[in-house]
């Protein structure tokens, strides 16, 4: 059965050649032109994944994110966004949604993130382990997994920093894991790309370093030391100084 997309987009070029696109890859679309129609068109048939373009009339992208997050909708969600700057990024995963594509972009790229998107959202369904290299193994309690400070609990999908509890978005919860898992071990961007995406989108890519970057905010209370490293030229490793 084909995976079913929700689509909306106010530029008829783009929603049109999208849509096309999308239904030529084998998905089911319903394309929509504002944030209004995505929000009942949610309510009446919810979609596997849906699509948002982050700046519509009316209600644009970001809101429909927040209305759905807020009534405990955890459909994935993609971003099309012509904003380049991090925090307008930033903003578009504060909203909720777990990934972003911005403007102009290669369909190819859609597609890959949206496969990415759905696999995830499959494993988590089946409670799949994460794969990770034969290293020493963080200390286990029970379902948790514990490193640095940080407490997980991979099935429930909560996480903890010194009793804090983090409010993390699917990405955000994805990342930390991986990290948590690997405790003390370098993982370069491309291992981190294939293991979260699925897709290594290359060396000049922000996507991993917005994340990151927001993650730190979440961890990182006043006064307490950084867990996340940059490991210039390689990668990021999870670790207490």
């Amino acid at each position: 059965m084909s995976q079913t997309v929700l689509l909306a987009e106010d530029d008829r070029a783009i929603r049109h050649a999208l849509e096309r696109a999308l239904t030529l890859e084998g998905y089911q679309v319903t394309a929509v032109a504002d944030g209004v129609e995505a929000l009942a068109q949610a309510h009446r048939t919810p979609p596997d994944v849906l699509v948002l373009d982050v700046m519509m009339p009316g209600i644009d992208g970001l809101q429909v994110c927040r209305v759905l997050r807020a009534e405990g909708d955890r459909t994935p969600i993609l971003m099309l966004t012509a904003l380049v700057e991090t925090q307008d990024r930033i903003a578009g995963l504060d909203a909720g949604a777990d990934d972003y594509v911005v403007k102009p972009f290669d369909v190819e790229e859609v597609f890959a993130r949206l496969r990415a998107l759905l696999r995830r959202t499959s494993e988590t369904n089946g409670a799949a382990p994460v794969d990770v290299p034969k290293q020493p193994a963080p200390e286990v309690s029970g379902r948790l997994i514990e490193a640095a400070g940080l407490r997980m609990d991979p099935q429930a999908r909560r996480a903890w920093r010194d009793g804090r509890e983090l409010e993390l978005t699917r990405t955000e919860f994805e990342l930390l894991e991986l990290l948590v898992r690997n405790s003390g071990i370098v993982l370069d961007h491309s291992t981190i790309y294939d293991r979260i995406w699925g897709y290594d989108f290359g060396p000049g890519s922000k996507n991993l370093a917005v994340y990151v970057g927001y993650l730190r905010r979440k961890l990182d209370a006043p006064g307490a030391p950084q867990l996340i490293h940059t490991v210039r030229g390689v990668g990021y490793v999870l670790r207490e100084d």
